[in-house]
């Protein structure tokens, strides 16, 4: 009996139309990164448990895909581990476990190679990375990351310049309305210290929540955490702060800027703004945001997440700064900063704004067709031509009746056929048929080239 093939939950395949579409999204994003002089880097789909845990907070540890232990894993077990629970069981059984993120492993990667790298490393990395999620619309198991990080430099220069890289990606792939918010950890911080808590951990994770649970729910959390109702009224203006981004940081002054946090935050930002000014970017689509909290653990200064607005995903792009991740592998004092792309996401609103563009999703741009046999070599010739000239394209390979290779044409979306027999190896011209209009003419093959040029 034959078995009907499936899926793991959270994981797709992704034919042809679709593999054009992401890969339209991956050459836009590899060129904005080049150009701003980032390096290529892969690293492997597993790292050791010890590489990965610890370094997402508690939720995220528990969202690690584990990897079975080679051959008999059971071996090193005994019923006590079991009786134990999986907190025991488990580092005898599986001590690697896929990717998480591509940070903390590109973190463990200068690390390893400090001595071979010349800092400041710029790198980008697009890879697929795992997450034992909750499968739902924009949120899958399996799914791409586009990061480029900057490591071995504090200069706010890298923060501007994460601005005009997510600006100039958004304009390559045709994406117009959106927002770059930013805050910065400090000054989460700062108002952890205002409302006059002491686990800033527990801020963190409950403002996160704000966009889906409503401020009277993080409140109520963050009372439960040990945070007094009084002490959270002094953060509430915060929480619905408006007006221009030099009003909002006026106010931070003003509110936190008697706190250490709170100053050396707003200097930083204000310092990023007068930068992108410098750059002739007027704070093009940033909006400073100071409930925006992001979950990893790691971000010490500002941190950013990319919203499209008026679609139904959330946020396709986030990242920040982390002065120290490299910290717990051994090698202090390395800052960095860096942002990812969810290219999964970024499809989606594509889709949804109808932004692919149908040209840039040929795959073939002509098709040729041999009325019979003997015109085989003639489309032998044309076909070397129009590749020597970097134009996509393929020839019918068996000699079938001309409707069932314009319906072949017509699926792949193929725009122009030549029409290739007897006539035109005498004359030395192609027979053009335009798939769009539906169009016929003769040319020879030196115009056609020019057309396609």
């Amino acid at each position: 009996m034959s078995q009907k093939p499936s899926l793991p939950k959270g994981t797709r395949d992704f034919g042809p139309e679709t593999m054009s579409k992401r890969n339209f999204i991956f050459e836009n994003i590899k060129k904005v990164f080049q150009k701003f002089g980032y390096m290529p880097l892969e690293t492997p789909s597993m790292e050791n448990l010890s590489v990965l845990t610890g370094k997402y907070g508690d939720e995220g540890d528990q969202l690690i895909f584990k990897v079975l232990n080679s051959g008999d894993y059971l071996k090193k077990t005994s019923v006590e581990d079991y009786q134990n629970g999986s907190k025991q069981l488990m580092p005898k059984i599986a001590e690697k476990g896929l990717r998480y993120d591509l940070t903390v492993p590109f973190a463990r990667y200068v690390v390893m190679n400090q001595h071979n790298i010349t800092f400041p490393f710029k790198r980008y990395q697009i890879q697929p990375v795992w997450r034992a999620d909750r499968p739902q619309r924009g949120r899958y198991r399996e799914f791409y990351q586009c990061d480029a990080d900057v490591v071995g430099t504090d200069s706010l220069i890298c923060e501007a310049e994460i601005v005009l890289m997510i600006n100039e990606v958004f304009e390559l792939l045709g994406i117009q309305d959106y927002s770059i918010k930013i805050n910065h950890r400090q000054i989460l911080a700062a108002m952890a210290q205002l409302a006059g808590g002491e686990n800033e951990t527990a801020f963190y994770v409950a403002l996160d929540k704000l966009d889906k649970i409503g401020a009277d729910a993080v409140f109520e959390e963050l009372i439960s955490k040990g945070y007094a109702a009084s002490n959270l009224e002094k953060i509430k203006p915060l929480l619905k702060l408006e007006g221009s981004n030099e009003e909002k940081i006026e106010f931070i002054i003003n509110t936190l800027g008697h706190l250490e946090a709170g100053q050396n935050g707003s200097n930083d930002l204000q310092e990023t703004f007068k930068l992108l000014q410098q750059f002739d970017s007027v704070n093009n689509h940033v909006d400073l945001d100071f409930t925006l909290a992001r979950g990893l653990s790691y971000y010490t200064g500002a941190i950013f997440e990319v919203k499209v607005n008026h679609v139904s995903i959330g946020s396709v792009s986030g990242g920040g700064r982390y002065d120290n991740l490299t910290g717990v592998f051994g090698l202090d004092g390395v800052s960095g900063v860096g942002f990812s792309f969810g290219v999964d996401r970024l499809y989606d609103v594509m889709e949804e704004l109808g932004l692919f563009k149908e040209k840039a999703m040929h795959s073939t741009e002509v098709l040729l067709y041999s009325f019979d046999q003997e015109s085989m070599p003639y489309g032998f010739k044309v076909l070397n031509a129009l590749r020597a000239n970097g134009i996509k394209s393929e020839i019918y390979p068996t000699q079938v009746k001309l409707k069932k290779a314009l319906n072949f044409a017509d699926k792949k979306k193929i725009p122009f056929v030549l029409l290739l027999g007897p006539d035109e190896i005498k004359n030395n011209t192609l027979c053009v048929k335009d798939m769009n209009s539906g169009a016929q003419n003769n040319q020879t093959l030196e115009d056609f080239l020019s057309l396609m040029s």
